[in-house]
């Protein structure tokens, strides 16, 4: 029963990756190169090879129920604290858990579902409970607003039960 289920979990991710990668120009679970400054192709996920990426978990990947350490890398866009003020081509970090992207143009709501990382910082270790589990970066300007068309990556995970 538990091989018939990741089975089905492993394909369903598949196409949700494809799903989530065509409609919101997110990157793939491979690495891109950490950016240390703003390209001048800024403002978008898709365009120039800009964008973020979700470089740990891998999609797909089996976790004990417990700690999950997420970690991101950018490429065209500079990470920085949202102290810093809304500054074109920079912003940082937000995880989106198991929902969809906020409406584009709205401040990203602060709830479980959805974690800032204000302060700047590039990995996030969160909790998660068994099952399968989105997890969808989405990188916004000072004033917690997504870029437009949105700067975002997406993998899936499969969490059972810690023995």
């Amino acid at each position: 029963m538990k091989i018939i289920a990741r089975i089905v979990m492993i394909g369903l991710a598949g196409l949700l990756v494809g799903c989530e990668t065509m409609h919101h120009g997110g990157g793939s679970a491979s690495s891109h190169s950490e950016s240390s400054t703003a390209s001048a192709s800024s403002g978008s996920g898709s365009s120039g090879g800009s964008g973020v990426t979700i470089v740990k978990p891998a999609t797909a990947s089996n976790h004990q129920a417990g700690p999950v350490e997420i970690c991101m890398e950018t490429n065209g866009y500079t990470v920085e604290p949202a102290k810093n003020g809304v500054n074109e081509g920079k912003g940082h970090h937000h995880l989106i858990i198991d929902t969809e992207l906020p409406p584009a143009g709205s401040p990203i709501p602060k709830d479980a579902q959805h974690v800032h990382m204000g302060d700047g910082s590039k990995c996030k270790t969160l909790d998660f409970g068994p099952g399968v589990h989105t997890i969808r970066a989405l990188f916004a300007k000072g004033n917690h607003v997504p870029y437009d068309p949105p700067v975002t990556d997406a993998v899936f995970i499969y969490v059972t039960h810690s023995n």
